[in-house]
């Protein structure tokens, strides 16, 4: 009863601040948001690392090429209209799109993306490396990216194709900004970071008109957008905390959409008229893996055995639900090249011959750390439940986040319970940690699960994650990574199990929300309110 109270006072509180319009009833043309933004560092995209600030950086800002509602599978072109790359010269031209202004009323210029590519290296802030992986420094950025009129070219060094290239410059500190804005506000030589902490300065559908840390931002639609103006003319998205708080204003009509509710609420909320909760694949990729300086753990018959021991649809059908999705690849769904498939299940019987036939004597017992937090102490007894009945049995050692991944960094686990996502949408980023290990050297630190979990990869799989980062064609690109997948999923210490998965809670009326598998990849522009 008191948190009920505490809550509604608080919902009260906030209300406060809301002008009277939106009490009950919010207003028709504007999208009222609850979620937790506390996470935000901070909203210049060149700096900008967070899940909140990645979100608002998609509204307000473009890219030369990028991924965008509604198909965010697709890469298609962003504030460039064309390209055309030469692999062998390691260069991409890239032609802007005729008519593009900022909302300051600036036109696109090709020195805007010279500007914007060159602060982010300058500054050097958490984003960068991934800009820089392409060979980028403060001191050859001049040389590197050069504008001509419309044409800007991007050179690049690596030994990596011009697909891999366009996907880095999809991500989010490849974000172009209004340099003759940003120049005249920069201080002190910060190339305009601190004013870009509390202004926006690009080309998207929305336009930052406040952001207050801990409260709101407040988005206003930008007219001009070369994609055509947003369904709406505006989105607030107020910082509510606490997840009741959340649930009770959605119920009384003073938000449209609930972010961070919990599955129980989530329930609530869909048992409700009016109300419907939407769920989407994310990023992260969940495993269990085997340490291969475990000798009791290297036989391939142990890795196979294994896959048959996760009781996958009992967990995502209990504990798991809404928060996770039966996932056995490491490229997560929702992503070009994901293999989908899910050819494991909960077969206990045919785990126990496998080993059997390959005269793996049980029991085995093998330590199994694990974060000590909901629910990964959930699927730590899980498995030790499940892998128990094939005679494999799990002690486990539960530790902070900090704790359990220090252990894995060293290599001194057996098994670990664990997630992975990629800093960005190329599948090199995971195909580099789950199927790439060319030196297995303690002495030679990877941050990788492969080399974290001892495992020397066969030569083929290092060969065709080196050959798949340089392919140009992205068909037959996909094609080598669906494969890679295929081929790590058969026989691999580290068992692939669920993808994690996000839950929204918003009212009916509320169409056209497009939520991708990251932060980057959440849409406003199309929302209509029915």
């Amino acid at each position: 009863m008191m948190r009920m109270f505490t809550a509604a006072v608080f919902a009260a509180s906030l209300m406060l601040s809301v002008s009277p319009a939106a009490l009950a009833e919010t207003p028709a043309e504007v999208l009222v948001v609850a979620q937790n933004i506390d996470d935000i560092v901070s909203i210049d995209p060149a700096e900008a690392y967070e899940f909140s600030s990645g979100e608002y950086v998609t509204q307000t800002y473009d890219r030369l090429v990028q991924y965008d509602a509604p198909d965010v599978l697709k890469l298609a072109p962003g504030l460039a209209s064309e390209w055309t790359a030469d692999d062998a010269a390691k260069t991409i031209t890239f032609t802007l799109r005729d008519g593009v202004t900022f909302s300051s009323g600036n036109p696109l210029r090709g020195e805007d993306v010279v500007y914007s590519f060159k602060r982010v290296v300058v500054l050097n802030k958490a984003p960068a490396f991934i800009l820089t992986q392409l060979g980028w420094t403060p001191e050859n950025i001049d040389k590197m990216v050069t504008a001509d009129g419309n044409k800007v070219t991007i050179k690049y060094e690596g030994d990596f194709s011009s697909a891999f290239v366009l996907n880095v410059l999809a991500a989010r500190p490849a974000s172009v900004v209004d340099a003759e804005a940003v120049k005249a506000n920069e201080a002190d030589g910060d190339y305009g970071n601190t004013w870009l902490k509390a202004n926006s300065a690009g080309s998207g559908p929305f336009v930052l008109k406040a952001f207050r840390a801990g409260e709101l931002l407040n988005l206003q639609a930008n007219p001009n957008y070369f994609g055509g103006a947003p369904a709406i003319k505006g989105v607030i998205i107020r910082h509510v905390a606490e997840a009741a708080t959340q649930q009770l204003m959605l119920e009384t009509g003073d938000v449209d959409m609930a972010k961070n509710l919990t599955p129980d609420q989530m329930a609530s909320v869909s048992a409700k008229g009016g109300m419907k909760v939407e769920s989407y694949p994310q990023a992260a990729v969940h495993f269990l893996s085997f340490n291969q300086k475990a000798a009791a753990l290297q036989p391939p018959a142990v890795w196979e055995a294994a896959r048959y021991l996760v009781n996958y649809k009992g967990m995502t059908d209990s504990f798991l639900k809404g928060q996770m999705d039966v996932h056995q690849a490491f490229w997560p769904k929702g992503f070009p090249g994901s293999l989908d498939e899910t050819p494991y299940t909960y077969d206990v019987e045919k785990a126990k011959k496998i080993l059997a036939d390959a005269g793996i004597k049980t029991p085995i017992k093998v330590t199994l750390d694990v974060i000590n937090s909901t629910p990964f102490t959930d699927m730590a007894q899980s498995l030790q439940a499940s892998f128990g009945e094939a005679g494999i049995t799990f002690d486990i050692i539960p530790g902070t986040g900090s704790q359990v991944i220090t252990k894995y960094r060293a290599r001194t686990h057996e098994a670990m319970l664990l997630y992975w996502g990629p800093d960005f949408m190329d599948p090199h980023s995971n195909a580099k940690a789950f199927a790439y290990n060319e030196d297995n050297a303690d002495d030679k630190y990877q941050s990788t699960t492969t080399w974290r979990n001892g495992w020397a990869v066969p030569a083929e799989l290092n060969e065709e994650t080196k050959a798949a980062l340089k392919e140009a064609d992205p068909a037959k690109r996909s094609a080598l990574y669906v494969d890679l997948q295929r081929k790590v999923q058969e026989k691999s210490p580290i068992v692939i199990m669920f993808q994690a998965a996000t839950q929204v809670a918003m009212k009916d009326k509320v169409e056209g929300y497009v939520n991708g598998a990251t932060s980057d990849f959440v849409f406003y522009r199309l929302v209509k309110k029915n």
